[in-house]
């Protein structure tokens, strides 16, 4: 993790990392004003902190209440040597937990990150930079051999020069990538988190067999998702960008609807629009770009290549980032590694989807055929040895598709998390299904599995499959447990041997689509220095269901966007349209505010918490429309999962009403100890937002220059990266 630290003034320091500032002082005795703790004070603390956290993780995985335990810390230093120092946590538990339970908390206090990290002796290097955002890809894989090369099946160059490569293409574009956690907690399974340290809303997850293999999987998907410019979905760019000679890409296209908003003539293609327009619904409008937000420049629409005929084929941006999401996205060596890469994914999704929605139940392993793969074996018997059951199915339909699945069970909890992987070599497609299954997770973190079902609907709905995609935490069947399997074994094989062997492999997935009837169009991207590539398969690769064009499309921001980052600039009658506008939203009331106009917000501002709810709230509140904001500032306190403070505000904000909404009630009478309850700021601010003094409580103004949306700026500044990379590219002046 980054932190950067400012200078203020005498002795205070400012330490500022992802959403969150701490400021450290000295006290008074050491020439500083004791407005702050000391660095130190926060190093000890931290301690005692993440020793509670595993406390307070161990006991809410098993229900035991936490009210009366205690914790602390005590260092005891060394009179000959102050750096010699002895940490004593002490924790007093309640008489009513058990003996198992006692050993299991003291034993999760061990499992402390700052109580290991310091115990391993962290090394510390200090240098001079010439600038502190320059390159940190050095730091990504400290004392790798680079003399050692590392080939595994499906890469086309070693993986030490893969990761060389990669970090090179990141560096260079100036985006600085930091490796947030490691997880290897069971043999050969690796997975880690990287993150732009400047932007962390930009980060990926890898897995692999090895540490190796598993930051090559991280930094290629790292790379696939800026060339498809996946981390800025739905975002707005501003104003700058959205007139800028392009916005997405130099080779996209900008088409004006037709007609009574008919669609351009030269989008999509005969093939395409039957599937997106089944029932001549789909309209112009609903394909304006969300990220730009420039309705005036049209419909914003990005070349890909049909792959039966080479014909070029122009797909609104907007259907794409609606619809598909980050499927069937890779990068590689090679562009035929990427699209190996991006097919195997698309069949893993649909068969995947074939399989749970149509509830069929899949042919085991047989175990001879597992012992081919000691490495994954181990892997396996580690899951067992915790008491988890697995289960290793061939998920090939008969061998008609290159897909494996792993199955967890957790006896604990009755859930269960089918995991699956798709390759053209069967051991490559198996080695993923387990590591899919244990990316980025802890043994604790099995505990929140979904319970199997009988009820098909839960299976067959359409948010299930893309609670499947986003980290494969949807339902799954009971029926696909059973023991009598719809297809038999196949011990299947769509490998290539040789130099070209990706080309061939991606021919023969590229066959496997044709046989089914299903175009595909490709997207190749090099303007960043790396090669990345995107095929879509229409009416087969789509994540999100086709209807959400019309009905949930992302560009329903643009009808709120401007009114409600000017919200403290418009008048009554524009409250009152905005008001009526979010009343028609066919959206969730407990959606954030943020994910509906495309704005990052810091999450631990009231910006970053606000939900359409409570906007709706704060308007009728500036109206003073006293009865339907009272409604919901009951729905609030009932349902809203807010702060604490944001919920003592609406307490307040409640019992003002129900005074001044009664007519034989004087909010004189009650004021006093109105105040001694809520206290006088939060009554001050109580009473503002009902007279109407000072209106939308907690919201600090800013507008469509976004100012003071540091965490949204920052993740601007990474696409800023990336449009100039293009730009310069191509010869753009920009």
């Amino acid at each position: 993790m980054e932190i950067k630290v400012n200078f203020l003034d005498k002795l205070r320091l400012e330490a500022k990392f992802d959403d969150f500032t701490v400021v450290a002082d000295q006290p008074i005795r050491y020439k500083g004003d004791g407005s702050a703790p000391g660095p130190f004070d926060y190093f000890l603390a931290s301690s005692a902190l993440c020793a509670a956290y595993f406390v307070k993780l161990y006991c809410n995985t098993r229900n035991i209440p936490t009210e009366n335990i205690r914790l602390s810390q005590n260092n005891i230093v060394d009179p000959e040597n102050r750096y010699q120092q002895i940490f004593k946590i002490q924790v007093e538990l309640p008489e009513d937990i058990s003996a198992k339970d006692r050993l299991g908390i003291l034993r999760s206090i061990d499992r402390c990150t700052v109580k290991k990290v310091v115990q391993a002796g962290p090394e510390f290097v200090i240098e001079e930079v010439e600038n502190l955002d320059a390159d940190a890809q050095a730091l990504l894989m400290p004392g790798t051999d680079a003399a050692t090369q590392t080939f595994i099946p499906g890469k086309d160059l070693p993986l030490e020069q893969t990761i060389a490569n990669m970090s090179a293409v990141l560096a260079n574009l100036g985006i600085k990538i930091e490796i947030a956690s490691w997880r290897n907690i069971v043999p050969n399974v690796w997975s880690l988190h990287i993150r732009d340290a400047h932007s962390p809303m930009c980060f990926t997850n890898g897995k692999g067999a090895s540490k190796e293999s598993a930051l090559a999987s991280a930094l290629g998907e790292y790379i696939e998702r800026i060339n498809n410019n996946h981390f800025y979905a739905g975002v707005y760019w501003g104003q700058d960008l959205a007139n800028a000679p392009f916005v997405h890409y130099p080779d996209e296209r900008w088409f004006q609807p037709g007609p009574h908003d008919a669609l351009p003539a030269e989008i999509l293609d005969d093939y395409c629009l039957p599937i997106y327009n089944p029932d001549g619904e789909l309209q112009g409008s609903h394909l304006y770009d969300t990220n730009s937000g420039n309705i005036e420049r049209g419909i914003c629409s990005l070349p890909f290549v049909r792959q039966s005929d080479g014909a070029v084929v122009y797909f609104p941006s907007n259907l794409v980032e609606n619809l598909f999401v980050s499927n069937g996205m890779s990068a590689g060596n090679t562009l035929a590694e990427a699209q190996v890469q991006c097919l195997s994914e698309i069949f893993e999704r649909a068969v995947k989807r074939e399989i749970i929605e149509g509830e069929l139940a899949l042919p085991d392993v047989p175990a001879e055929v597992l012992a081919k793969y000691p490495g994954i074996v181990a892997g396996i018997q580690g899951l067992e040895e915790q008491g988890f059951p697995v289960l290793v199915k061939d998920a090939s339909l008969g061998g008609q598709y290159p897909l494996m699945c792993v199955t967890l069970m957790n006896p604990r909890t009755g859930g269960v998390f089918a995991s699956f992987g798709a390759h053209p070599s069967f051991e490559v497609a198996l080695e993923r299904s387990l590591t899919e299954l244990l990316q980025g997770r802890s043994f604790e973190g099995l505990n929140d599995l979904p319970q199997p079902t009988f009820a098909s609907h839960a299976v067959t709905e359409p948010n299930n499959f893309v609670e499947h995609f986003i980290d494969s935490s949807g339902v799954v069947s009971w029926r696909f447990f059973s023991a009598k399997a719809d297809y038999e074994f196949v011990e299947w094989d769509f490998s290539s041997q040789g130099d070209n062997a990706n080309a061939e492999e991606a021919a023969t997935l590229f066959g496997i689509l044709a046989d089914l009837g299903k175009e595909a169009y490709v997207a190749v991207y090099e303007q960043l220095g790396a090669t990345a590539c995107r095929i879509l398969v229409p009416g087969y690769s789509e994540v999100y269901p086709i209807d959400d064009l019309i009905w949930d499309n992302t560009n329903k921001a643009l009808y709120f966007r401007e009114d409600i980052l000017n919200l403290h600039q418009l008048d009554n009658a524009s409250l009152q349209a905005l008001l009526e506008r979010l009343q028609d939203l066919d959206v969730d009331e407990y959606t954030d505010i943020g994910t509906v106009i495309g704005i990052e917000f810091d999450e631990n501002t009231v910006w970053g918490q606000l939900t359409i709810l409570e906007l709706k709230l704060q308007i009728h509140l500036a109206l003073q429309q006293y009865e339907d904001a009272q409604d919901l500032v009951g729905a609030f306190l009932q349902y809203n999962d807010n702060t604490v403070d944001r919920g003592l505000f609406y307490q307040a904000v409640g019992v003002v009403l129900e005074v001044v909404l009664d007519e034989e009630l004087e909010l004189a009478d009650f004021e006093p100890n109105f105040r001694r309850m809520f206290g006088n700021e939060r009554m001050d601010a109580a009473l503002g937002a009902v007279n109407g003094s000072a209106r939308f409580y907690g919201l600090t103004p800013t507008s469509m220059q976004l100012e003071g949306l540091d965490r949204h700026h920052r993740l601007l500044d990474s696409y800023r990266k990336l449009h100039a990379a293009r730009a310069k590219a191509a010869g753009i002046s920009i």
